[in-house]
């Protein structure tokens, strides 16, 4: 598939039809993601691939609000960065999350992220229990590693729409030598 049309695809997509996805399939995701750009080529991001429907219910759990639709995700995988290498784990997390969504995109597959550093498990209580503990406990996350997000995939139950036209341009700045 051309690029323009994995961009122009690309949807947070929260509804997922329960067909289930391949373990090749999943790989071969995560895969492309691994060949994201790094800091210092330094590859500190981690994924943990999470198949089993019931683990996937629990990780829906893990905040109250934005993350309860995974229950019915048949696949879910959790994005961590090594810390013990760089202080740009998070940022070398997010370029592979987004690697590995225009992955699905490509495969087949929806997908939506679901953030999970630095957000609390209950929105009235965002200095109470966080997230991160959560999935950490659920998954068995390595104490070295901290949790960026999990990525809901599946295969959607629907088309979605097209995105809203918006003034792109209103997002650009141009610095021109004079």
């Amino acid at each position: 598939m051309e690029l323009k049309t994995i961009l122009e695809k690309r949807r947070s997509v929260r509804r997922f039809s329960p067909t289930e996805v391949s373990r090749e399939v999943l790989l071969d995701i995560v895969r492309s993601a691994l060949t994201a750009p790094s800091s210092r080529n330094q590859h500190t991001t981690r994924f943990i691939i999470v198949d089993d429907r019931e683990t996937i219910a629990r990780l829906a759990e893990m905040r109250d609000y934005g993350s309860s639709f995974m229950a019915d995700a048949p696949a879910a995988i959790v994005v961590a960065g090594d810390t013990t290498t760089t202080d740009l784990w998070r940022e070398n997390c997010s370029i592979s999350a987004t690697i590995l969504q225009l992955a699905a995109v490509d495969a087949g597959l929806s997908s939506c992220w679901v953030h999970v550093g630095g957000r609390p498990r209950l929105k009235d209580e965002p200095n109470g229990a966080q997230a991160e503990d959560f999935v950490r406990e659920v998954v068995g996350v390595p104490a070295e590693w901290n949790v960026e997000c999990v990525i809901a995939l599946g295969y959607s139950d629907f088309e979605p729409k097209p995105l809203p036209e918006w003034d792109a341009e209103s997002s650009i700045v141009w610095h021109t030598k004079q």
